[in-house]
């Protein structure tokens, strides 16, 4: 999800396009012909990984190659010592070690970008200072504000001899003019439309149930800003042309990353893969790939979700650290549709005594996630989670906190379109130190929300618990 609409409230935008419609349509006809996808049988692994079974230490990579077994125990412990009475470094991560193959990478500098501004100022500083090559993929391209800045920056770093590269879905902008991408085009940016709606451009098979909703902007293979944030003036305090906004506009509520260190190879190698996996043109010769040196302390492994059952590897990681939470599980998503086994780690971990909080939005862009989602709340409620719903603008962020020391910012939701269908990518880094400013941005987030209480919920209307029922029904499709 993350379509750049500005709306005041859950209400649909009323100036839906007949190709709109029509899109909703063949999504609709499609999947109720095909199969249903499936999602990887998590709970039954998770009873293998006690901690008898996890007494090596992970597989870490640093800027130079594998780390040592005596500098990965030495980083291990470390982060023990640090993290306090939680199993979730040992258990969690030999099990994503084990089941997506992605390297924990050390070495890395990790900065929290809190917002959209502050997340578009870091990338237009690494526009402004590459050298080599500027490589994108995201979900939405807007032709506002904040996407003819990108454009302009593309094609002028294309001017001074710079490969410029980008891949955006076609779906997520299908609002954009192909006009918008030509003038780009023309002036050498190679770019490169994901999985064309139009059956006319297909490369290879139409596969329109199949999106990139990844965020990601790779500039000289040397940084890397990700996370939620599309280009997009949805997510700026000054989301047009004029000084003169609203007063009720509140920008959309986003988390990006900066990384810098080895971590940032496994985001090149992502886009490139997706590149070629798009068929897209010869990429112009770079440095790709440079010596990485160490940045900062912080470890980080990149997981991305792709078409697949097993493929799903953000999915298999938020189930097995929910699972293996012991003491606080702080979650904010801007689309929440749990699938079973997610919903029953999250009543188990609530039951054990676990200090839940998830933080959703009190308004939306899409009247079948808003309803559907809140159809998950009175069991959870029950179960002792504590729910909130942001008060103002749209919250669109996708981050975890869990015990103190995992952390996770990255594109992946919550519900079906995230976990089953969509090309996401998550950082999930370790350690204390980031986690904490994770917390500060959750606290921010909490005192800016209302809590859903139990007896209040019960209370709620007949018409509201229908939108429910019938969004909850539909919402697996659409």
């Amino acid at each position: 999800m993350g379509h750049s609409m500005l709306q005041s409230g859950i209400t649909p935008n009323k100036g839906k396009t007949f190709f709109y419609r029509l899109l909703a349509l063949v999504w609709i006809t499609i999947f109720l012909l095909a199969a249903c996808a499936t999602l990887p049988n998590v709970r039954d692994t998770l009873y293998y990984y006690d901690s008898n079974h996890l007494q090596k230490p992970p597989q870490i990579v640093g800027p130079h190659g594998k780390l040592s077994r005596k500098q990965r125990a030495a980083i291990v412990a470390k982060l023990k010592k640090q993290a306090g009475p939680t199993d979730i470094l040992q258990k969690h991560v030999a099990l994503v070690e084990d089941l997506s193959g992605a390297p924990l990478t050390a070495g890395n500098k990790v900065v929290l970008l809190p917002n959209g501004d502050a997340t578009f100022a870091a990338m237009f500083r690494a526009i402004a200072n590459a050298r080599d090559h500027i490589n994108m993929e995201t979900f939405v391209f807007d032709d506002d504000r904040i996407g003819r800045i990108f454009a302009a920056l593309f094609v002028q770093k294309r001017a001074q001899g710079l490969s410029v590269n980008v891949i955006y879905d076609s779906v997520g902008s299908y609002k954009t003019p192909r006009e918008f991408f030509n003038r780009m085009h023309k002036a050498g940016v190679q770019i490169l439309e994901y999985n064309p709606t139009n059956p006319l451009k297909v490369r290879n098979r139409w596969a329109i149930d199949e999106r990139d909703h990844r965020k990601m902007l790779i500039v000289d293979g040397k940084v890397v800003i990700t996370g939620g944030v599309n280009i997009s003036s949805v997510h700026s305090a000054r989301p047009s042309e004029s000084l003169i906004i609203s007063e009720s506009f509140t920008p959309w509520h986003d988390t990006d990353v900066q990384i810098e260190g080895p971590a940032v190879a496994e985001y090149q190698k992502l886009f490139i893969d997706q590149w070629k996996q798009q068929d897209g043109p010869a990429l112009a010769s770079g440095n790709y790939f440079p010596p990485l040196e160490q940045k900062g302390p912080d470890l980080v492994r990149v997981i991305a979700n792709s078409p697949g059952e097993w493929n799903r590897q953000m999915y298999i990681a938020y189930v097995s650290a929910i699972a293996f939470a012991e003491n606080s599980i702080h979650l904010a998503n801007a689309y929440f549709a749990p699938d079973k086994q997610t919903e029953h780690a999250l009543l188990d971990a609530a039951r054990r005594g676990v200090d839940i909080k998830i933080i959703l939005p009190g308004m939306s862009n899409s009247r079948l996630a808003f309803y559907g989602g809140r159809s998950y709340y009175q069991r959870l409620l029950q179960a002792g989670v504590k729910i909130y719903e942001i008060k103002k603008g749209m919250l669109h962020t996708k981050t975890a906190v869990i015990d103190g020391v995992w952390s996770t910012v990255g594109s992946t939701n919550l519900d079906p379109w995230s976990l089953i269908r969509d090309d996401e990518v998550n950082a999930v880094i370790l350690g204390p130190e980031f986690a904490e400013k994770m917390e500060d941005q959750f606290a921010k987030y909490l005192s800016d929300s209302n809590a859903i209480l139990l007896t209040d919920w019960k209370k709620r209307p007949l018409s509201e618990r229908f939108h429910e029922w019938i969004s909850r029904i539909l919402w697996y499709w659409l």
